[in-house]
Order: structure tokens, then C-alpha cells, then sequence
């Protein structure tokens, strides 16, 4: 029997999932400045990361099975609403891992710009998909074993280069107080995503030890850690006054350089930084490719994809099929911008979300008396506001989204297109089962 995910893996598996340290936050800092980011990183989690973990909690210890928010959805609302789920999930994961070789590639290139020239990037970003998904044929206990190493690792370059900032504070030049265009959606958005996906965890709710009892514990560990990663390292960089000019994508080595200027630390502190930026990307890549690899071998189970993708390894219960496919689907986007992949990210796993907060509200009158080993406090009144924050922000980066182009479509246009692709499927897969 395969072993199972206790909750250390889980937690570290999670971070990773959701997080994967503090990369990314760059374009936040350049977007907002220091004190925006620092604002917009506390009340991020308080409007968007906390409800969407509590909303994890409750449904995961109540429904602890594979396909996680497709079963729930399928369960509290029917069919329609479960396919609408997986297709906005399936649909915003394509964008949402080119993300990560993306941002791989990036660091990379700060380190050794030629060996990212050219195509040698693309290059780069399609092995480093299929390393993930050769691991993952490992099995869940390989992914979250080794994403507690990893974590540690990770973290360890961010805590030194915090200790040192704090302990060299220096008078922050004017130009560092505001950004030369200050985007506060555009920060919000980035934030969005840097807090996003603890849903993706309960796709491998079956391969969990003791689900009831770990998922709860486990969202509650995890938001405290993302938080506490992301906003100490920028907190204690501020107090040096470095200027915001030193912050882009992919640009916490620039970061460490300036902070350490003529220290003989930098350069290895800096050099650290690359390398656990790398395996960051890495590691999110790997935890996603375990959680959403699993999604289309239980609707290939169920009859909306082909059985083939429901192709299990008898020794490690990993969907072969259905991660080799999803590699391959992945790769596909890698030709996209960090910014407007974000954008179609953020937008279809945002919709999806808020299905799964609809999936909360609906089992709660459904099945009123369905055991909930955790429950969101607070009666029906407290499951229904919990989703009404979430649902703000999104409203938000929707009106955000109209200023950028994607090919002949602004993001929201392309995000309406591929919404509209899933209802189409939907009704052509149901009139086809009738001939």
C-alpha cells in the first residue's frame, strides 16, 4: 500500500503549492512600494488566503476524497457545477504552471544570462516540467518528503538576508517611499496569486493520513508561514532604504546585492538566493503537478475524459497517464508573459474558488446533518460571508484585467472565451452520451 501524506509533508507540500517562499512579491514591491506591499501582504491574507483556507478545512475533513473541490461541487450543486469546476481549474492550471519554469528560467537567467538566451529559455522550461513529472511518478510521499527539505532550504537564505537588513537600517532616500507608476490593483492581483491554491490540496485528499484531523491543521500552519515568508524579508529590507529601482521579476538577488553592497557576504548571499529561487519554481511545479494531475484521472473515472487518463501504477497509486498528459498540456503555454499569466490565472482558479465557496453554502443547506469534523463558525450567515471578500477581489482584478491585451483579446476577454469553452463542452459531452 502506498504511504500516506502525514502533516509536516502536507504543510511543506502546501507551501510550496501555494507560496513556494517569497518570489514573485517583486513585482508588488515595484507595483506599490514598500509600505503598499506590506499592507497589501497583511490584508491579502486576512480578505482572501484566510477564507479560502477555512473553506478548505470544512469541506476537505467532511469530504476526504480524490478530486477534492470537483467532488464537492459535483455533491452540494450536480453535474453541471462539478464539470464547471474542473474546467476552470484544468483551464487555470495550463497558465498556472507555465508560471513556474517561467520564474525558474527568469532567476536562472540573473545568474547565467547566456545559458537562458534565445531558446535555450523554452528549453529549460519544458525539462524542468518534465522532471516534476517524472518525480511525481514516484508517488505522494516522495512529492512531500521531499518538499519539507526543500522548504527549509528554501527559507534559509531569507532568513539571513532579513537578520542582516534589520540589523543595517538606513535612512530611506525619498524616490524609495512611492513607485515612478503606482499600480495598487496590479500589486493586489500579483498578491492574489502569491495566495492562492490551498484548494489544490484536497485533489489528493485520498492519498492523506487521517484527512479529518490534518487538513484543518494543515491550512491553518500553512497561511501563517506564507505570511510571516513574505512579509519579514520586504519589512526588514525597507528599513535599509533600498531603492525600488533594485526590484523587478525574478530580482531578489539584485535585492540581496544591494542590501549586503560591499559585504563579503553578498555575493554568496545573492547566489543562494538564485539557487533556492530555482528550486522554488521547482518545488511549487512539483506540489501542483501531485495535486492537479489528479483531477483529470477522476473525471476520466467519471466519464468526462477518456478512461485512459485514470491509468494507475499499482505500486504508487499515481495516475500515470493523467501527469504525463498534464506535462505536456503545461508546456504548452510557456511562450506567455510572468504578468498575463498571472492575470488568466488569477481570474479562472479565482472563479473556480468561488464555486467551491458556492459548494460550502449549498452543502450546508443540502446536507445540514453530514458530519463536519471542522466547521466554518458562525452558522449559515458566517459559511456565505466568508466568500463575500474573496468575490470583492475579484471584481477588482476583473476591471484590472480589461487594461491588458493578449493577443486581439484583453485578459478578461480570453478568461469569458474559456469560460464559455466549458459550458460548451459540458452540453456537447451530455448530448453525445444520448446518441
Amino acid at each position: 500500500m502506498p504511504r500516506k501524506l502525514t502533516l509536516l509533508p502536507l504543510i511543506a507540500a502546501t507551501y510550496f503549492i501555494v507560496a513556494g517562499g517569497p518570489f514573485g512579491l517583486e513585482d508588488i514591491v515595484a507595483r506599490a512600494g514598500y509600505a503598499g506591499a506590506i499592507l497589501i501582504l497583511l490584508v491579502t491574507p486576512v480578505v482572501w488566503a484566510i477564507p479560502s483556507a477555512l473553506m478548505v478545512s470544512e469541506l476537505a475533513s467532511t469530504i476526504p476524497e480524490e478530486g477534492g473541490y470537483y467532488v464537492w461541487a459535483t455533491r452540494s450543486m450536480g453535474p453541471f457545477w462539478g464539470f464547471q469546476e474542473a474546467w476552470l481549474s484544468l483551464v487555470g492550471s495550463v497558465f498556472d504552471m507555465a508560471i513556474y519554469p517561467t520564474l525558474f528560467v527568469s532567476y536562472l537567467g540573473h545568474f547565467a544570462p547566456a545559458v537562458t538566451a534565445g531558446w535555450r529559455g523554452f528549453a529549460i522550461g519544458v525539462a524542468l516540467i518534465g522532471v516534476a513529472a517524472a518525480w511525481n511518478l514516484l508517488g505522494a510521499s516522495a512529492v512531500g518528503d521531499s518538499s519539507v527539505v526543500m522548504a527549509i532550504l528554501l527559507l534559509t537564505p531569507f532568513a539571513v538576508l532579513s537578520a542582516y537588513a534589520a540589523m543595517h537600517r538606513g535612512a530611506a532616500p525619498s524616490h524609495a517611499a512611492l513607485p515612478v507608476h503606482f499600480d495598487l490593483l496590479g500589486g493586489i492581483l500579483v498578491a492574489m496569486w502569491n495566495y492562492m491554491g490551498f484548494d489544490n490540496t484536497s485533489t489528493i485528499a485520498a492519498e492523506v493520513d487521517r484527512p479529518r484531523r490534518t487538513y484543518p491543521l494543515a491550512m491553518a500552519g500553512t497561511v501563517a508561514i506564507i505570511a510571516l515568508s513574505y512579509v519579514i524579508p520586504i519589512g526588514a529590507v525597507a528599513l535599509t532604504g533600498l531603492p525600488l529601482a533594485r526590484w523587478s521579476t525574478g530580482g531578489w538577488a539584485d535585492v540581496a546585492r544591494g542590501v549586503f553592497g560591499s559585504s563579503p557576504a553578498g555575493p554568496a548571499i545573492a547566489f543562494s538566493i538564485t539557487a533556492v529561487g530555482m528550486m522554488a519554481a521547482a518545488g511549487t511545479l512539483l506540489g501542483l503537478t501531485l495535486a492537479l494531475s489528479r483531477l483529470p484521472a477522476v473525471l476520466a473515472q467519471d466519464g468526462y475524459l477518456p478512461r485512459v487518463l485514470a491509468r494507475r501504477n499499482p505500486y504508487t497509486g499515481v495516475p500515470w497517464v493523467a501527469v504525463l498528459v498534464c506535462a505536456g498540456a503545461w508546456a504548452a503555454c510557456l511562450g506567455l508573459s510572468f504578468s498575463k499569466l498571472v492575470m488568466l490565472d488569477v481570474l479562472l482558479t479565482g472563479l473556480s474558488i468561488l464555486l467551491e465557496f458556492a459548494s460550502l453554502v449549498a452543502l450546508r443547506i443540502r446536507e445540514p446533518l453530514l458530519p463536519r469534523p471542522y466547521k466554518v463558525p458562525g452558522g449559515l450567515a458566517g459559511a456565505i460571508g466568508i466568500g463575500v471578500p474573496p468575490l470583492a477581489l475579484l471584481i477588482l482584478t476583473g476591471v484590472r484585467n480589461q487594461a491588458e491585451a493578449i493577443g486581439p483579446f484583453n485578459a478578461l476577454q480570453l478568461g469569458g472565451i474559456l469560460i464559455g469553452l466549458g459550458v460548451v463542452a459540458y452540453f456537447l459531452r451530455a448530448r453525445k452520451q444520448q446518441t
